[in-house]
């Protein structure tokens, strides 16, 4: 084969991997535009603070833990107490295997209370009265239920709310539980004030008052 034929040959595996390049690109463009369309949509049914109620309450599906997980968690932590990865070690302490980090229960509960329910949340404001119950291990499965404790305004266009979580194995057994806090978006921030007025006996003079203006 002469040099001019692999040289052409050449050209042209480098033209159809540039072309597989820019396919693959546009595809995984477009994967991520879908997930953030999909993540808008369900964020347009999320709850806003007007459709709290204090004492709902939702659970949500099971999450089972495996041993990559733990791994994973010791990883991204650097805590990598032998009491989480070190089976021989585990083996000789009261728990008899090794155990998932507590940090990673509360991480769970974040993250299985996220969707249980989906809520328009600004930010993330506190934790209260944390407490672990029972050790979790590799294969067990976790439930959060979630209960809405409190709520009140914060600011005008937002809400804290105060939820209880409690998060329990495959057996019923409570694991963890605690409290979060969390300041949610206020849809019409306008109906909130004025029904807050009426609460605390002040008449709504915003019509007299738009009345005086129109008029000078």
């Amino acid at each position: 084969m002469k040099l001019a034929e692999i040289a052409s040959i050449l050209v042209i595996c480098a033209s159809l991997t540039v072309k597989c390049q820019n396919v693959e690109s546009r595809e995984i463009a477009g994967f991520g535009d879908n997930l953030t369309r999909e993540f808008e949509r369900s964020m347009d049914n999320a709850l806003c603070f007007e459709d709290i109620e204090i004492g709902a309450q939702w659970e949500s599906p099971g999450r089972t833990v495996t041993e990559t997980d733990i791994v994973n968690f010791a990883n991204h932590t650097g805590d990598f107490n032998p009491l989480h990865i070190d089976a021989e070690f585990a083996s000789k302490t009261i728990y008899r295997k090794p155990i998932a980090h507590g940090l990673l229960g509360m991480s769970w509960a974040a993250g299985l209370g996220s969707n249980f329910p989906r809520v328009s949340t600004v930010a993330f404001s506190a934790v209260r009265d944390w407490e672990f119950h029972k050790p979790i291990y590799a294969g067990d499965t976790l439930r959060l239920t979630t209960t809405v404790l409190d709520k009140v305004m914060h600011g005008k266009r937002t809400g804290r709310v105060a939820w209880l979580l409690k998060l329990s194995n495959q057996r019923g057994e409570l694991v963890q539980q605690g409290i979060f806090e969390t300041i949610v978006a206020v849809r019409h921030p306008q109906r909130i004030r004025e029904s807050k007025r009426l609460e605390n006996g002040v008449p709504d003079n915003s019509h007299e008052h738009q009345s005086e203006f129109d008029e000078s």
